[in-house]
């Protein structure tokens, strides 16, 4: 069996576009400054970074046109990650969107209503994990009047989504429940503190909560695997673009940083793993506008899977590499709270564990590829 599969990339226009004006925005809406500013609010973004986003259509791009969406597909979202990426932005853009794949894909043709309103700014969050397992099954339930019994860790942007989909058991099948924030006692919502100070999550206690809509069938399985393979590759996308940054960053610092007389970037030792680390990043990029050209609104196919997972391992690991280095060769000063690298190392953390580390994802490409159980 050829290992070299599916390689095909395509950039459409549209994809272009979301580029450009991508970059541009967080150029102008958020300099390190106004990030860096953020990281001890509450919220941990903007409102009116959020609206201008909302009136741009990026929370629409990926939604259905019969609910107000632009019906571009869920690859098209990538290159507006990759630009978050590299700005540090942080938004409830990942939560809203994979919410919103995954309610149309569990159930197509329903729950509009809720759609439109995520394309309106709605956030929406997907409330899945109960430990550190992307893999587990779901314990959440049913109690015999109905009502939800179970709590959800790590629930991201819990604080300021409007909308819940919880992922849970009905006679031992997945299914989703949909819960308005309104039915959550503001005390059932406990804020963690994450090692990325840009992204927010909470644990979240659903017991006790009758759902809004219950959300059963065979559709909900796939369902649920696909945006599990979708975030994998937005952040992925995310993660290309925060090691492009902080390659910056450090060369920046390389070139003006003088030790005995000598500019430190004149030195091999510090010149080999900046080249080791842009070649790195071209190849994360290279995986994920892979995976983006291969992912549709339909279910993923072995193709598109590879691609996702093959994506999240490289740019993660890249990701990695790029915060150690880049706090290694500031020096004393890089192990400091000020300076930049701490920014890009602690969201490395973040990126590692989110749909799944490098490990997790190379350990099922050996069955995909190799034709292994």
């Amino acid at each position: 069996m050829s290992l070299t599969g599916n390689t095909r990339i395509a950039f459409s226009e549209e994809q272009a576009m979301l580029l450009d004006v991508a970059r541009e925005f967080c150029r102008a809406k958020a300099p390190r400054e106004i990030v860096r500013a953020q990281l001890e609010t509450p919220r941990g973004y903007d409102p009116d970074t959020w609206q201008a986003m909302v009136e741009l259509g990026w929370t629409a791009i990926a939604l259905p046109e019969s609910a107000g969406g632009s019906a571009l597909g869920p690859g098209s979202v990538v290159p507006v990650f990759e630009a978050m990426g590299r700005a540090m932005l942080g938004t409830p853009l990942l939560s809203t969107t994979l919410a919103g794949q995954l309610l149309g894909r569990a159930a197509p043709g329903m729950h509009e209503e809720v759609l439109a309103d995520i394309a309106t700014g709605a956030v929406a969050t997907i409330a899945a994990l109960e430990g550190g397992d992307w893999g587990a099954a779901p314990q959440c339930h049913l109690d015999d009047d109905g009502r939800l019994v179970g709590s959800k860790r790590l629930v991201g942007d819990a604080h300021v989504a409007a909308y819940f989909l919880v992922v849970l058991a009905v006679e031992e099948a997945p299914a989703l429940a949909l819960l308005r924030r309104e039915q959550l006692d503001p005390s059932r919502i406990r804020e963690s503190e994450l090692i990325d100070q840009t992204r927010r999550a909470a644990t979240v206690d659903v017991t006790g909560v009758e759902p809004l809509a219950l959300i059963v069938g065979p559709a909900v399985a796939p369902a649920l695997r696909d945006v599990e393979l979708l975030g994998a590759l937005y952040v992925a996308a995310e993660a290309a673009g925060s090691a492009a940054a902080c390659l910056d960053t450090t060369v920046d610092y390389l070139k003006t940083r003088k030790q005995f007389g000598k500019l430190i970037g004149s030195y091999q030792a510090l010149k080999h793993p900046a080249v080791e680390i842009l070649c790195e990043v071209d190849s994360s990029r290279s995986f994920v506008y892979h995976g983006a050209t291969l992912v549709g609104d339909g279910a993923l196919d072995r193709d598109a899977e590879i691609a996702c997972r093959m994506a999240k391992a490289q740019a993660t690991e890249t990701l990695c590499y790029a915060g150690d280095r880049a706090v290694q060769f500031h020096g004393g000063m890089g192990f400091t709270y000020e300076c930049d690298a701490q920014l890009y190392i602690r969201r490395a953390q973040w990126v590692q564990q989110q749909y799944g580390d490098a490990q997790h994802h190379r350990k099922r490409l050996a069955g995909l590829l190799l034709d292994a159980a």
